[in-house]
C-alpha cells in the first residue's frame, strides 16, 4: 500500500528534492526558443515572397506564350493580328494570373504586321521591381522593364 502524502511533508515519499525543483522552463530557455524562431522566420519569409513573385511571373509568361501561339493561328485564319484577348481564347485570364497581372495585346498593321503582348504587374506583384512589365513580341523578343536579366523562364 502507498503511503499517503501529507501536506506537511517537504517532498513526497520516493522523490528527491532535485526532481521537485524541475517544474517548467526558465525565462532564458523560452527566450532562446523565441530567438531561434525569429531567425528562421527572418530567413524563410523573404525567400517565400521571392518564390511567390517568381511563380506568378512564370504563370503570366505561360499565358503570354499561349496567347502568342493563338495570335499566330488567328493570323493564318484572318490574315491579320487581333487586339482582342477573347478572340485569342482569353475572355478572362486564368485565376493564377488575373490577381497579379493585366495582359494586353497591341498590334501594328505593318509592313510587316506585328503584335506585342504586355503583362503589367498589379497588386502584390508590383513588388517584383527587378522584372516589372513583361513584353513578348511577334518576332519572339522577350523583354522586361526591370533591371534583372533572368525574368523570362528559359
Amino acid at each position: 500500500m502507498v503511503a499517503p502524502i501529507s501536506p506537511f511533508t517537504a517532498t513526497p515519499p520516493g522523490t528527491s528534492a532535485r526532481c521537485r525543483a524541475v517544474q517548467g522552463f526558465t525565462l532564458i530557455e523560452l527566450m532562446v526558443v523565441v530567438a531561434v524562431i525569429a531567425i528562421l522566420a527572418a530567413l524563410a519569409i523573404p525567400s517565400y515572397y521571392r518564390y511567390m513573385l517568381r511563380a506568378n511571373r512564370v504563370a503570366a509568361e505561360a499565358v503570354m506564350l499561349d496567347m502568342s501561339s493563338a495570335q499566330e493561328r488567328y493570323m493564318i485564319d484572318s490574315r491579320q493580328y487581333t487586339t482582342s484577348n477573347a478572340l485569342l481564347g482569353y475572355g478572362a485570364l486564368p485565376d493564377t494570373v488575373s490577381p497579379n497581372y493585366t495582359i494586353a495585346v497591341a498590334t501594328s498593321s505593318g509592313p510587316p504586321p506585328s503584335y506585342t503582348i504586355t503583362a503589367t504587374p498589379i497588386g502584390n506583384q508590383t513588388r517584383d521591381s527587378g522584372c516589372g512589365t513583361l513584353k513578348l513580341g511577334s518576332n519572339g523578343s522577350k523583354t522586361a522593364s526591370g533591371t534583372s536579366t533572368t525574368c523570362w523562364k528559359r
